[in-house]
C-alpha cells in the first residue's frame, strides 16, 4: 500500500489516491513502507513531483542555495519562504507540503516561532512547518503542535547552524555529540514532532533513532536505516554543478540535457533552421 493511496470508502475494493496527512506517514512507518521527501520551489517542479507520487515535498531554505544563489541558507527570509511555498502548493494536489522556517524567524522563542509558522500555514499555503535543531526547540515545537501546527524536526547537521560548526561537516562522530543527537531527536518525537530529519550523521545515529522514535525519520546522509531520505531536487537530477556530498545520488545528468538543447537551439537559429514552417503562423 502507497503512502499516497486509502481505500475509497464508497467502494470497498478501490484504491484510490487523496492527498497524504502526517497520520499517513506515521501509518507506512508501522507497517515498515519507506518512502521518499523531495525539496520543491516552485509550481511546475510541485506538479512533476506530485503527478509521480512523491508524498511529501520540502519547500526547504536550500533554495536560498540553489535557488537565488546565497553561499549558505542563512540569508534567506521569511518572505522569501513564503513565496516559494505558496508556489508550491498552488502545484501541489496531493503530496504534503513542508515549509521550512528560515533562520532569524523562530530562533527568539515560541511566540516569535508561531507568528512564523501561522502565516506559512495560512499565507503560503503549506500543512507543516520544519524547523532546525533540538533543546530549546523542543518547547518550541510543544507550542506548535499544541496550536494545532504539524512540526517537522531536524537535528544533526542543521544548515542554519553553518557558522557555528564551522562548515557543513558531518554531525555526532563522538559518542557524546551522537548522544546528544539521539536525545534531542526522542525530546522533538516526544514534544508532538511528526517527522525527524536526520542530516549528515553516521548511519548508527540513524539505525539508534529510528528505533527509538515512533515517527518517521527522514535521513539525509543518515545511512540506509532511516524511515524515508530526502534529497534537495536539483542534487537528485543532476543539475548542480561542482563537488556534491557523499550523500548525494544523482539520478540523471539533466545538467547536460539541458546544456545541449540549448546549444541546439542556438545552433538551429544561427542556421536559420528554426522556426521551419511547421512552427510558423
Amino acid at each position: 500500500m502507497s503512502v499516497h493511496t486509502s481505500l475509497d470508502r464508497s467502494d470497498p475494493s478501490a484504491a484510490v489516491r487523496r492527498p497524504v496527512s502526517i497520520h499517513d506517514l506515521a501509518a507506512a512507518k508501522a507497517r515498515g513502507e519507506r518512502f521518499v521527501m523531495v525539496t520543491a520551489y516552485d509550481a511546475s517542479s510541485a506538479a512533476l513531483l506530485d503527478e509521480v507520487g512523491v508524498p511529501v515535498l520540502l519547500v526547504g531554505d536550500s533554495l536560498g542555495m540553489v535557488v537565488l544563489g546565497y553561499d549558505s541558507t542563512v540569508p534567506v527570509t521569511l518572505e522569501e519562504m513564503l513565496h516559494h511555498t505558496r508556489a508550491v502548493a498552488r502545484g501541489a494536489r496531493d503530496a504534503l507540503v513542508v515549509g521550512d522556517l528560515p533562520f532569524g524567524s523562530y530562533q527568539e522563542g515560541p511566540t516569535q516561532a508561531l507568528s512564523a509558522a501561522v502565516r506559512m500555514l495560512k499565507e503560503g499555503g503549506a500543512s507543516a512547518v520544519k524547523l532546525e535543531g533540538g533543546g530549546p526547540m523542543v518547547a518550541t515545537t510543544e507550542r506548535l503542535v499544541t496550536a494545532g501546527i504539524p512540526v517537522m524536526g531536524h537535528v544533526g547537521l542543521t544548515p542554519q547552524s553553518v557558522h557555528q560548526f564551522g562548515g557543513f561537516k558531518v554531525q555526532g562522530r563522538d559518542p557524546a555529540a551522537a548522544e546528544r543527537i539521539v536525545e534531542d531527536a526522542i525530546a522533538l518525537a516526544e514534544a508532538g514532532a511528526f517527522a525527524v530529519v536526520l542530516e549528515a550523521v553516521p548511519a548508527a545515529i540513524g539505525a539508534t533513532v529510528t528505533a527509538a522514535i515512533d515517527v518517521p525519520t527522514i535521513g539525509i546522509g543518515a545511512g540506509p536505516h532511516t524511515d524515508a531520505q530526502v534529497l534537495v531536487w536539483h542534487d537528485l537530477l543532476g543539475l548542480t554543478s561542482g563537488r556534491l556530498p557523499r550523500f548525494v545520488k544523482a539520478y540523471a545528468d539533466l545538467r547536460a540535457e539541458i546544456s545541449g538543447a540549448i546549444k541546439t537551439f542556438q545552433s538551429e537559429v544561427a542556421d536559420g533552421e528554426y522556426p521551419g514552417p511547421e512552427h510558423t503562423y
